[in-house]
This record gives structure tokens, C-alpha cells and sequence, in this order.
């Protein structure tokens, strides 16, 4: 049966779909990460969907209530990496994705989710001077 990797990245999980869903697979999908959430006691879960061409209503339901889900287990959902095609589908469709927050992409989307919990966030770069020449707070 196919299936969707999930990966936990600290108290995140992270889910890249990179086929194009099916209902089932949706479901699937949905099962999994609940699922993993639970385990992983997950604060974040971060769903890319950069791959995806094509949402129809279904599989947009589906974004909503793995967003839901995730919220009654104490976590955020965020969405990255939506096409401008899918966008206006979602809204052509009348779909408001309650309890889903987006991104453009996977950096921004973890960006987020550190804001909404309060986590730090590690840029990688030194911190920036000021003009004495210290480092700034």
C-alpha cells in the first residue's frame, strides 16, 4: 500500500507529498499523521505540498481536518509551497481552511511554527553589529 513519509524534526513533523493524492491516499495520509503526532507528541506539523498540481474539494477537506485533528492533539498545522492554481481552486471552491496557517515554503513554514510556540529560531548567522561594532540583542 502506498504510503506518505512522515519525518519528525525535533518536536515537528514534517510531511512531503510528492505523488499526486488520491482519496485513499489522503486518508491514509490523515490515519498516519494523527498517528505519528500522538507518538512523536508533536507541537508542530508542517505539511508541504509543493508537488501537488491539483487539489479538489476532497483533498482539501482532508488539509482541513488533519489541521483540526492536529489542533485536539496539541498542535499546529502549517501548510507550505501552495501554487498560485490551487489557491484560487481552494478559494473558487469556497474552501477557508480553518486552522491552517501557510507558507510559501518549508524555511518560512518552520519559521512559523517556531513563532506560534515560542521556539527560537536558529538562523545559522552571526549576529548583527551595531555601529560600536558589538553584537546587537
Amino acid at each position: 500500500m502506498e504510503r506518505i513519509p512522515i519525518l519528525k524534526m525535533g518536536e515537528f513533523v514534517l510531511v512531503s507529498i510528492q505523488v499526486d493524492m488520491h482519496d485513499q491516499l489522503a486518508m491514509t495520509l490523515q490515519d498516519d499523521l494523527t498517528a505519528q503526532i500522538v507518538r512523536s507528541r508533536a507541537k508542530g506539523v508542517l505539511i508541504d505540498i509543493s508537488a501537488l498540481e491539483i487539489v479538489d474539494s476532497f483533498i482539501g477537506r482532508m488539509l482541513g481536518n488533519i489541521a483540526s485533528m492536529a489542533r485536539v492533539l496539541d498542535a499546529e498545522t502549517v501548510v507550505v509551497g501552495m501554487r498560485p492554481a490551487v489557491a484560487i481552486t481552494l478559494v473558487e471552491l469556497g474552501m477557508a481552511l480553518p486552522g491552517v496557517k501557510t507558507a510559501l515554503n518549508v524555511e518560512r513554514g518552520m519559521e512559523l511554527l517556531r513563532a506560534t510556540l515560542g521556539t527560537p529560531v536558529e538562523t545559522g548567522r552571526a549576529p548583527a553589529e551595531s555601529p560600536n561594532g558589538h553584537p546587537q540583542n
